[in-house]
This record gives C-alpha cells, structure tokens and sequence, in this order.
C-alpha cells in the first residue's frame, strides 16, 4: 500500500532531509520541540500520580479511623430505636458491617495537664466490621481490652504522649454536662484506666480521638443507648450515593453522613490543587508546542522552491497544508507517546527512584517525623493520563495551522523568480 506524499514528504522534513547548516538547525529546533514536549508529558503524569498516591494514603489511614458511613440523632442524643435503625442499615445490598457507638466530647486530665478530646463509647464485639483500626492486629489486643463496667480506655498516641500517660496508668474524665446539687452545678468526673494505646499515623485522630466501652460510655453521659451507628461498604467510592438511599430509606429523623462530607474541606483542598497542578504544568506542554510555530515557519521558509515546484505539477494548497501539518503532528505524537512512556516508567517505579536518589545524595525528601509517609507514594489514574495525551496532542495540532496555511499560500512565480 502507497502512502500519500503528503505524509512521504511531511516525515521527510521532519528528519530535515537535506545535510545543510539550516536544514540542522531546523532538525534540531525541532527536536527540542519534541524533547519540551515529552517533558511536560511526563511531568505531568509523574506529579498527578504522586498527589493520587498521597490523597489515597492519606484517605487509607483517615478510613483506618472513620467510617465509610455514619448515622446518628440531631444534637447528639441517643438513637429513638437503635436496633431498627441497625437492621434497616444492614438490608442495603452495599453494607458489609455495622456497628453502634457513642460519640461526644470532653475533657482529659492528667495531674495539671488537661486536653480536649473526642470520646467515642464503641462496641468491641463488632468495631472491627467498621473500621481497620480495630481489625489491626497492633490494636486488637487493646480494643479487646475494653470490658463493661471497669472503665478502660484506649488512647490515641499522641494523646497518651502529650498527657504522659501509658498502659496501666489513670487519667480524668471530665463530662461537658455538670450534676446539679444544692451547692450548684459541679463537674462530673470519672478515673480511666488506660488500657493501651492506637496509632492510625492520621495525627488529627491520633490527638484527639479516646476509646471506651460503649456501656461505660452511656453510664458517663447519662445516655439511654447508641448517639449513632456506623457503617462500612463494600465500595468505599459508592458512600455518597448510599448515604442519599439511606436517608430515604431510614425511619424517623436521621443523619447520614458519608466519609468524604465529614472531611470536605480536606478533600476540596487536594482537588483545587490538583487542578492547579494540572494547569500550571499544562503551560509547559503549552510552550513547547508552540515552539513548533516557529520549526514550522522556518521550514517552510526553506522549502519555498520546493512548495513552488510541488506546485506547478498540481499540488493543491490543501496538500501543501497537509504537508507541513503532517511535519508538526509527528513531532506532537512522537513527544506525546515519549512523555506517556518516560511518565509512566518513573510513576510506576517511584518507589525504587526516589529511595535510590536519597541513597545517592545522602538526604531524605519525607522525613518521617515531618510527614504522614516516609515514602513517595503514587498511583497514576487513566482519568488523568488520556486527558494529558489528548491536550499535548491537540496543542501540537493547533500550533501547525498558521504555518502550514502560510505555506499553502505561496506564490509559485514568487517563489521560483530567484532560485
């Protein structure tokens, strides 16, 4: 099968055929378009790969904690019926575990030491249905530790660090409500056993969030039963779309609340910056394109004889388009595809180049007492890798309309007139 010759000619010029100073020139303009290009291309790829791989960790071990689903009363007060509201959750096709729990807010104390926690009053026998932070075998011990009616509490590490306090030692907890006696309203304490300690590595939880017996809970806050009840899916992804079948499903007046609105704001901030991210390094794909405005023009500055004689043998001015967009889009698909695989070699490999590099330069980029992870997380996405190749692609094409409507243009009797 004979190809046409406006793509014979077109990769013709793009290897710059002739062995000139200007034909090298323009082959090596050119290739630095191509080489911008891949650049960007990989850039991007690499960069939107390890926020995914950040956003999922991040995500991984705040789930560790939370619930993929929470139900529970307005203003904190005890579920009407808890064992309807649990049976009606665990008919939804998408629920794979439940459990009721207590949650409220109050004060630790330690000696003069004294912090604000999250107490959360959770039912040992089925905690590890909802979340992987009971399920852990680094915390089962502790959370089996929590037996009714000897108020034991788990702290979290930081907590327990910051009050001083570890396993077998005794905190206060104070109740946000007082006891109203004839003296007035006075506190209402009670000592803690602290029976062990969990680390999610989410320091929001690992500082605030208490653990006891959902039973000693109730008795502490003078609650009739479960404040809520929590669920976890078969597709964490499908939590928004059944916390609305819930809220229509669930008797009486409920709230159901789904992971990613209990940490919106969080959420919203990765996404803007990745938008962001996305744009900025799009501008360099942008650049680099564009150079190929300029390869284009001097290449059709060069082969104005050749245009001129194509011609007068009855080229048509779309063919002579077609030529120079042929050129352009070479060095777009070439510097694409170079990108897409020079992008996807390192992102699925970061977790060997980024150690190797550390090695090298004797320096470490997460320092694991700064962040969250001590290694370079990523996680490329189709959804984020087809619209780069398509965009690169499309720059490419665009950036090769000007120049190749100039070369259609040409004047053959100009042209021809000195050659």
């Amino acid at each position: 099968m004979q190809l046409p010759y406006e793509l014979k000619l077109g990769w013709r010029y793009t290897r710059a055929g002739r062995a000139t100073r200007r034909n090298g020139f323009i082959s090596f303009i050119s290739g630095v378009s191509m080489l911008g290009i891949a650049l960007g291309v990989a850039a991007l790829i690499i960069v939107l790969s390890v926020m995914n791989g950040f956003q999922k960790e991040v995500r991984d071990r705040m789930l560790g904690v939370v619930s993929h689903i929470e139900i529970f009363s307005p203003g904190g007060a005890a579920l009407p019926d808890a064992a309807r509201t649990l049976a009606e959750a665990k008919g939804n096709p998408q629920v794979v575990g439940a459990s009721s729990f207590i949650a409220t807010q109050a004060l630790l104390a330690r000696g003069e030491d004294m912090k604000g926690t999250i107490v959360r009053g959770i039912d040992p026998a089925t905690e590890s249905q909802v979340t992987d932070l009971a399920a852990s075998s680094q915390n089962l011990d502790a959370i089996k530790a929590l037996v009714p009616g000897e108020f034991g509490v788990v702290l979290g590490y930081e907590l327990a660090r910051q009050l001083g306090v570890g396993k077998g030692d005794r905190v206060t907890l104070i109740a946000p409500s007082g006891q109203v006696t004839p003296a007035g309203v006075v506190p209402r304490m009670k000592q803690l056993s602290v029976v062990g300690t969990f680390d999610s590595g989410h320091f929001e939880y690992d500082a605030t969030l208490a653990m006891m017996h959902m039973d000693d809970a109730a008795k502490m806050f003078r609650l009739e039963g479960p404040t809520g009840i929590r669920l976890k899916l078969k597709d964490l992804h499908q939590a928004r779309e059944v916390a609305q079948q819930l809220s229509k499903s669930l008797t009486g007046d409920l709230i159901v609340r789904d992971w990613t609105r209990q940490n919106k704001t969080w959420f919203a901030a990765v996404q803007v910056e990745k938008r962001m991210m996305f744009i900025i390094l799009t501008l360099i794909v942008a650049v680099a394109a564009f150079n190929l405005v300029s390869t284009l023009v001097m290449t059709v500055t060069d082969k104005r004889a050749d245009i001129a004689i194509l011609r007068t043998l009855g080229a048509s001015p779309k063919s002579i388009m077609g030529i120079f967009v042929v050129q352009g889009a070479t060095v777009g698909v070439i510097g694409t595809l170079s990108g897409l695989l020079l992008g996807l070699s390192i992102a699925f490999n970061i977790d060997v180049i980024v150690p190797f590099i550390e090695r090298l330069f004797n320096a470490s980029f997460l320092p694991k007492d700064i962040y969250l992870l001590s290694g370079m997380p990523s996680e490329p996405q189709m959804s984020d890798i087809m619209p780069i190749a398509v965009i690169s692609l499309i720059m490419a094409f665009a950036a090769t309309l000007y120049p190749s409507w100039r070369a259609s243009r040409i004047n053959p009797a100009e042209a021809l007139r000195y050659e």
